[in-house]
């Protein structure tokens, strides 16, 4: 504006413009980073674009770093001030396993091991398709199963306990064979093992405890769990027979805050 006054409304007006975009932006990003059900593909678009924005660094990107994140920024570091982009995935964002991972024979495990540990990039993360868990993320999460199996695959329970062991390690299979650990499907799941995934999902859906996400109300969790159905996640009679007996309604007031009751429309989701 002091090089050339006479324009000084005009750079006032873009300047604010300029603010109001990078807010806008500021917001989209937010709220990518909270995550969804979906991810829809203009979306992505959109994070792309605002991604090649470019800013001014003043100042150096090793501040504040712990010796292990310093030691993976191999490259040089640049000269200030320089341009870099609003969101971008760098090498150092990704964290490499410095071991193998393997499962005893014996128990079956069938689960898919991400390339790396970690993958920080900022794109890669709030592009995730569905929440805010990356496939590196829920692998860390998922591999939980595997010691509560280690576990009680070591204990000497008696006759009536015995399938005590399958129940606590499948509760995260899904009816098209896709789940973990052991990518079982329906024909190869029982009843009791069915409902205990069933009941697994509602109780996480509606968890007001899980750092990643938002406690669901019971018409959302059944809203969601009815698409899961459909993607054969989730065993269609055990579904109906959650709806039918009402024990959704018996487990939220039981269970759940009194804001996360509300009515569903339990007709909607019944066979025809």
């Amino acid at each position: 504006m002091t090089q050339s006054p006479e324009n000084e409304v005009q750079h006032q007006a873009e300047l604010e413009q300029t603010h109001r975009q990078l807010k806008e932006y500021f917001a989209f990003v937010a709220e990518m980073n909270v995550g969804g059900e979906v991810l829809s593909e203009d979306k992505k678009i959109r994070l792309d674009f605002i991604a090649q924005t470019t800013w001014l660094r003043h100042f150096s990107n090793r501040l504040g770093l712990s010796p292990a994140d310093q030691e993976r920024i191999s490259s040089e570091e640049e000269s200030l001030p320089c341009e870099e982009q609003l969101l971008s995935d760098k090498p150092e964002h990704i964290i490499s396993r410095k071991s193998g991972t393997s499962y005893e024979p014996h128990l079956d495990i069938k689960m898919t091991v991400p390339e790396y540990l970690y993958n920080q990039g900022e794109l890669y993360n709030l592009k995730v398709e569905r929440g805010t868990l990356t496939a590196e993320d829920r692998f860390k999460i998922n591999e939980h199963i595997i010691s509560t199996i280690r576990m009680l695959d070591a204990l000497p329970f008696p006759k009536e306990l015995a399938r005590v062991p399958r129940y606590a390690s499948t509760h995260h299979e899904k009816m098209d064979g896709t789940g973990y650990p052991r990518k079982l499907t329906k024909d190869q799941l029982s009843i009791p093992e069915r409902i205990m995934v069933l009941a697994d999902i509602f109780e996480a859906l509606t968890a007001a405890d899980r750092p990643y996400k938002k406690a669901k109300t019971v018409s959302e969790a059944i809203n969601i769990m009815a698409k899961m159905v459909a993607e054969e996640h989730i065993d269609a009679d055990v579904f109906e027979l959650f709806l039918t007996t009402e024990t959704y309604k018996v487990y939220a007031e039981n269970f759940l805050a009194p804001e996360q009751i509300d009515e569903v429309d339990v007709a909607r989701y019944l066979k025809k």
